[in-house]
């Protein structure tokens, strides 16, 4: 009898976690234990240790996350709980029960202000509680588990939860008229891409411990995505681009946040698809 190696997911019920559950058939050899929020609370210590002492995983991915950006400027104490103290309780887990240990960050630990992609090296920035919350987590992560895969990603979207694209496709069915700001440049992320992306790296029979980038390929601003989005589905909404300041949120969002996506390419031969592909294939399923 075959024993399976174990994945543990956190934040199952996210994007990345749901789409993690929807490729678990095609990675069969692996057993997958989906948790989500209410399943585990990473910032609680105990629960984590108990957690991995009943399933001591081979694989943990930490798809759990703070993610409302806005809200965090005056949610600290929360955004940092979980960003910052449960990914470094995961990290402690993983050590100690010999597991290889994934984590997912983001673009916002930089300053926003590159006019060329961030390499994985950059030096870090954030420029608000999210991002600070994020960079926290990475650091904590790595003091806890120096062997931690951190991979950083971008402007996610998918079928799931809540995002730009389905935000977009809803506002273009009810408006004639939309405006979205011009001045915001990155890097749109299917969580499908970066699902399957994270399960090529656990199947690689490597391990490469440090910090990562994936997005999809491509360096584009949201008036273009939404563009994109208004003509693969076929709206007759209008677009309009907008600067940043006609649209004012209480967290800063970067200018450019495009990242240097060569060190996954070269250590684990992952190569991302072109940002307009995999849009298609999200706004066709979601069709």
């Amino acid at each position: 009898m075959v024993v399976k190696q174990k994945i543990l997911v956190t934040g199952a019920n996210g994007q990345l976690g749901k789409e993690l559950q929807t490729l678990s058939d095609e990675f069969a050899v692996f057993d997958f234990i989906f948790l989500t929020r209410e399943d585990l609370a990473i910032d609680d210590a105990a629960s984590v240790n108990t957690i991995f002492d009943k399933h001591a995983p081979q694989y943990c991915i930490n798809c759990a996350a703070y993610t409302a950006v806005d809200k965090a400027e005056t949610d600290r104490d929360n955004a940092f709980a979980v960003n910052g103290t449960g990914p470094g309780n995961l990290a402690a887990a993983s050590r100690k029960y010999n597991t290889r240990f994934v984590h997912i960050s983001t673009d916002y630990v930089f300053d926003g202000q590159a006019t060329v992609p961030y390499p994985a090296d950059a030096p870090t920035d954030p420029q608000g509680v999210y991002g600070a919350s994020k960079l926290a987590g990475e650091e904590s992560a790595v003091e806890n588990n120096d062997q931690s895969v951190i991979i950083r990603t971008s402007w996610v979207y998918s079928e799931f939860g809540k995002n730009f694209v389905k935000t977009m496709l809803r506002l273009m069915s009810e408006k004639p008229e939309i405006s979205v700001v011009s001045d915001q440049v990155g890097s749109p992320t299917y969580a499908a891409d970066l699902a399957k992306a994270i399960l090529q790296i656990i199947s690689s029979g490597n391990w490469y411990p440090g910090i990562y980038h994936y997005s999809n390929a491509g360096v584009i601003s949201w008036f273009q995505f939404a563009e994109a989005i208004k003509e693969i589905s076929g709206s007759n909404c209008v677009v309009k681009p907008i600067p940043s300041s006609a649209y004012p949120t209480p967290a800063k969002r970067p200018s450019y946040s495009a990242m240097d996506l060569s060190k996954i390419n070269t250590k684990y031969a992952i190569e991302p698809p072109g940002w307009k592909e995999s849009l298609k294939v999200c706004i066709g399923r979601l069709s």
